[in-house]
């Protein structure tokens, strides 16, 4: 299996996130242009999208250890240029389902999985030639913290959703999957630090059960482990390393079976 470690945050690239990263696991970086934020994230997603289909023809099962969501488009992109065509399991505690015409915190990681799914393919997917999967193909985890646009959006789609305690294997959509796990999806109590930290969600244990179930299909070809905390020393890391540690073993144990 590989496992590539993408410190980044959008177009930020992340120094001390201090991540329990495993032997041998190789560590991404790009260079990106001296442009405008759109044009540097297209650019990191596309690299993102070269460095997945790489190492899934070398492994066939790929980790990624991460900074944010949004790399995830780019890995659907790799995963689509090493011929397969993915489904998308989004764990999160939010929807990421903003627009810029909704947005009223300009978060562009708010709009990570709108995005994925083909809103406006002239900022990042007819860049990445990214096909966006089809709604009915998308399985939205939890994401509890949902602004009423998004709720709309939702509403409109055929996504479907479903709270992380009640998830099951026939609740995932067909074929091999890529799954990101955005570890924000944890209650904020017994995980410091969040960057944009939501209340009212499972324990570290629900979650692990729920990364169990999704990993033992053997279907994940791709899983992005999302780390979305603030960087450096400050919240206490030693429940953020068992978490990535457990995820970590979980999927060293439920490789890729096509």
């Amino acid at each position: 299996m590989s496992v590539v470690y993408m410190p980044y945050h959008l177009d930020d690239h992340l120094t001390r996130l201090d991540l329990p990263m495993p032997d041998g696991f190789m560590e991404f970086s790009a260079d990106l242009p001296d442009a405008d934020v759109w044009t540097r994230m297209a650019a990191l997603y596309d690299a993102v999208g070269d460095t997945t289909r790489q190492a899934f023809e070398a492994d066939s099962s790929v980790t990624v250890v991460s900074g944010d969501c949004t790399l995830a488009i780019g890995m659907v992109a790799g995963l689509q240029r090493a011929g397969l065509d993915p489904s998308v399991v989004w764990v999160d505690a939010h929807g990421d389902l903003q627009s810029l015409e909704t947005t009223e915190s300009g978060y562009l990681g708010g709009m990570a999985l709108r995005l994925l799914l083909g809103y406006r393919p002239d900022y990042i997917a007819d860049r990445l030639a990214l096909r966006p999967p089809a709604p009915e193909r998308v399985l939205l985890v939890e994401a509890r913290d949902l602004d009423q646009a998004e709720a709309d959006y939702l509403a409109s789609t055929g996504l479907k959703r479903t709270p992380l305690p009640a998830l099951s294997p026939d609740d995932l959509p067909p074929g091999p999957l890529i799954v990101n796990f955005d570890l924000d999806v944890v209650d904020p109590e017994a995980l410091p630090g969040l960057r944009f930290p939501a209340p009212n969600g499972p324990d570290i244990e629900t979650v692990l059960q729920a990364a169990d179930t999704i990993l033992n299909t053997g279907r994940v070809a791709v899983l992005n482990i999302a780390c979305t905390w603030d960087p450096g020393p400050d919240a206490p890391g030693e429940p953020r390393k068992q978490l990535i540690s457990s995820i970590l073993a979980s999927r060293t144990a439920n490789p890729y079976r096509p």
